[in-house]
């Protein structure tokens, strides 16, 4: 893969990984388009080029924009740029990877040879309140005395009762985490928490872990039937690449 294209057409930038290369990846990317590289200093940008400056997130465009990403962390340090950037040509690919040079160069070398892996937790019961009010003691009496049968339920006894059971919600998901965290941590170099989407969700996990690794699957051990435990990846590191990155004019991102 190697520098080519029509240099004033826009660039549809996949990932940066280091430069100075000898490597060879026949892929096809964005709308069939040939992916190769672009290079300035020690990093290089692997695009593609494209006849818009804006890109729709439809699955077949997300699926071509993973499987560059798929392709290339199997031989390399990824740099994943998120999807949808876009460049006006082919100097302002340069510019960019000429400005955030030593940025590059730090996450590319944060990353080398680690993949992220994905770890998320849910509670696989039919009612979580339920579930709570069954494994809670101060929920069920809290439940029994504002919303119990024989009484009219007030708004204010709602609205305490639900912020119980909100703060109980999040204290287990603490806990449990926390768990994770201790079984995971010698064998991961980084882990980051991202925000649960929903209320059955226990914890989303990304960690940062070497090639090879297979420690998320010990997390499993710790949940018995009410849990369902789900592994993704491995991905091109997307939750531990952390530039402020000097952008340009010419770029849709």
């Amino acid at each position: 893969m190697t520098e080519q294209g029509q240099p004033n057409t826009g660039k549809y930038i996949y990932a940066v990984v280091p430069a100075c290369l000898e490597w060879c990846l026949d892929l096809s990317g964005i709308n069939g388009g040939a992916v190769y590289t672009i290079s300035e200093g020690r990093v290089t940008a692997v695009v593609s080029d494209i006849a818009n400056d804006k890109i729709r997130p439809e699955r077949r465009n997300l699926a071509a924009h993973l499987e560059v990403l798929k392709r290339l962390m199997e031989r390399m340090a990824v740099l994943p740029m998120r999807f949808g950037i876009i460049a006006d040509s082919h100097k302002v690919v340069q510019d960019v990877l000429s400005l955030n040079q030593e940025a590059f160069l730090d996450q590319l070398a944060r990353v080398a040879a680690k993949v992220e892996m994905g770890l998320r937790i849910t509670w696989d019961v039919p009612n979580i309140f339920d579930y709570f009010v069954n494994t809670h003691p101060e929920l069920r009496a809290a439940r029994d005395r504002f919303l119990s049968p024989e009484r009219r339920p007030t708004r204010e006894g709602k609205i305490e009762v639900g912020e119980l059971f909100v703060r109980l919600l999040e204290e287990d998901r603490d806990v449990y985490t926390r768990k994770v965290e201790e079984v995971l941590s010698p064998h991961c170099f980084e882990i980051k928490r991202n925000t649960c989407r929903n209320e059955k969700e226990v914890m989303n996990l990304a960690c940062l872990v070497g090639r090879d690794s297979q420690a998320v699957f010990e997390a499993a051990k710790l949940f018995d039937d009410n849990f369902t435990v789900d592994y993704n990846g491995p991905w091109a590191p997307h939750n531990f690449v952390e530039m402020d990155l000097k952008f340009w004019a010419g770029a849709t991102h």
